[in-house]
């Protein structure tokens, strides 16, 4: 991973400083919450429900063992002993006190951490491919791109008041496991017929009010072009996007606006003139930030551990473990381990320090000292030799991190909602906590198969529900709590906007309809697979089955189904 050099961390030392100052003096009242609020949008710092939210930039969703232990330790001193992993790969911690978050400041800055952009009207931190360097199908390694926008884009002078915040993803796999369609701009690496390196770059994704998949605007940019191509976009959107409404300040009401060949032909424009400028970045500088992420020293070893085989056949808790949260790695006798932060029961995302404290020593002693965090609020060790994960599943277990439910119905995305968020209208985390216990049953997760789950607790849509196979929207109907359904949504490759389903439903009534679409669904699939013939394994999803929304009836009186096209 990417190592500060003296300019790097002279950066965030004197931010460290100069917020210290800040601070002082609005404790002081010299500054007022309105003269203060900006200040502290800067550097992470939220006021939320009940009090400060500080949230610390992870880049590309990459820890060291020595950055999670300081997360766990902050944890300890300075908040309420836990932290939150967040859908853009960051961590939040939703209980310091104003006069100690220069301290926090100061303890993440001698880690090489820091909370930058990760609030404002900026571009926030640069999400990739929680399995970059790991995949079998990486093409290249996002993490370079990602550390490279991450470096261009940090502090930018003409970026730092943007219309509204901006969001860049980066994916080196045609598996799209960054959601890069539903971002501001996602970058797909792709080689072009020549064998060279370069992106498909998409501009205009977001969720939120009005959720929008990107479009293409450059089938292929050369990878030397990337800076000065994301430059000519970026001056684009900060000199046309709205500044007059919030709701339609995103680049992707530009392009709703101006439509997409009208965007492409100004920024190709803008473009033009600044190519081949010192904005791109020279080929030494590119290959010095790739050194960071060269791979680790593998060892030789076996495509298969027969310790490994013998255990797994042995214990049923492990096989499901390994089958459903162990994924293959690209170098022969190792894995990637996926640590699930969504127990039965649990509150998704988050992570006490104990547990902190475990994965970084898990880390550190079997994964080269190298975590992820996804967009799916888990984490990962990328770089686990099979003949350690027996030993690695049994620690997780002991720490309530081994529940096997990656990518099932349990493996709830979830917003904080209302018990935190002073812009939620409505509760996530019970409701999240109540579906995972109705399907608490490993078994019948299984018989279901991969099916995303996800909440959010307001319009703003941080629990990314839009894009779940099913999704919730919490709203506020006189002063209760409603949820919306949504079906059909996906993150990946084939992304897609849910669709509304049947109208709001109150508090009490949403796991009992949650469970009948369930239900329907998998009725759905078995009357497909006995008709056709087809073959179903625990593996398969709702769209491999082609089944959509109108192919049938929820019996449910509080769920009407309208006609929809898009599969779920």
């Amino acid at each position: 991973m990417y190592v500060y050099n003296i300019v790097d961390q002279s950066l965030v030392d004197q931010r460290v400083h100069q917020f210290r100052d800040q601070v002082g003096r609005r404790l002081s009242g010299e500054l007022s919450e309105d003269e203060f609020k900006p200040l502290r949008l800067m550097n992470g710092l939220y006021l939320q429900l009940h009090a400060y939210m500080l949230r610390v930039a992870i880049p590309y969703g990459t820890l060291s063992s020595q950055q999670m232990r300081t997360l766990a330790q902050i944890a300890v001193r300075y908040d309420k002993g836990y932290g939150h992993f967040t859908t853009r790969q960051n961590l939040q911690f939703n209980w310091p006190k104003l006069e100690e978050t220069p301290d926090i400041l100061a303890e993440l800055a001698k880690v090489q951490m820091h909370a930058f952009q990760t609030s404002g009207n900026c571009i926030r931190n640069v999400t990739a491919d929680q399995y970059a360097g790991a995949a079998a199908d990486e093409i290249d390694d996002p993490r370079i791109t990602a550390e490279v926008v991450r470096q261009w884009s940090t502090l930018h002078p003409e970026f730092s008041y943007l219309p509204r915040k901006f969001k860049i993803a980066v994916t080196g796999s045609t598996r799209d496991r960054a959601a890069v369609r539903v971002h501001d701009i996602g970058l797909i690496i792709k080689l072009n017929e020549a064998g060279d390196t370069g992106y498909e770059v998409i501009v205009g994704g977001g969720l939120g009010r009005t959720p929008m998949i990107g479009v293409t605007v450059r089938d292929f940019l050369p990878k030397r072009h990337l800076l000065s191509y994301l430059e000519a976009i970026l001056r684009i959107y900060n000199q046309i996007g709205r500044r007059d409404n919030i709701y339609k300040a995103r680049i992707k009401i530009v392009i709703h606006e101006l439509g997409a060949d009208e965007l492409t032909s100004r920024v190709e424009a803008e473009w033009r003139k600044i190519r081949d400028t010192a904005i791109d970045l020279p080929i030494g500088e590119y290959e010095r930030i790739e050194a960071f992420f060269a791979p680790p020293s593998f060892e030789n070893l076996l495509v298969e551990d027969a310790g490994f085989s013998q255990f797994e056949h042995e214990s049923s808790d492990f096989s499901y473990w390994a089958r459903g949260n162990v994924l293959p790695h690209k170098q022969p006798g190792y894995s990637i381990a996926n640590i699930s932060l969504k127990p039965t029961g649990g509150i998704p995302g988050d992570a006490t320090a104990k547990q902190m404290e475990v994965v970084a020593a898990l880390a550190e002693q079997f994964s080269f000292g190298e975590i992820r965090v996804t967009h799916e609020q888990n984490l990962v060790l990328p770089h686990l030799q099979a003949a350690d994960l027996q030993v690695v599943w049994e620690i997780l277990k002991e720490h309530d991190l081994a529940t096997p439910n990656l990518g099932l119905i349990s493996d709830i995305i979830a917003c904080p909602g209302m018990d935190y968020c002073s812009l939620a209208t409505a509760r996530s985390i019970p409701l999240a906590q109540d579906i995972s216990m109705r399907f608490a049953d490993l078994q019948r997760q299984n018989e279901i198969g991969k099916l995303s789950m996800n909440i959010s607790g307001c319009i703003n849509a941080c629990g990314h529900h839009h894009v779940g196979h099913i999704g919730l929207l919490g709203v506020d109907r006189k002063g209760e709590e409603y949820y919306q359904i949504t079906l059909g949504g996906s993150a990946d490759e084939n992304t897609s906007i849910g669709e509304i389903v049947g109208p709001a439903l109150p508090y009490d009534e949403v796991v009992n309809a949650i469970q009948t679409v369930v239900n329907t669904y998998v009725g759905l699939r078995a009357d497909k697979i006995w008709r056709t013939g087809c073959h179903q394994d625990r593996q398969t999803n709702l769209a491999d089955h082609g089944i959509y929304p109108a192919s049938g009836a929820v019996q449910n009186r509080h769920l009407t189904r309208r006609r929809s096209t898009a599969s779920l």
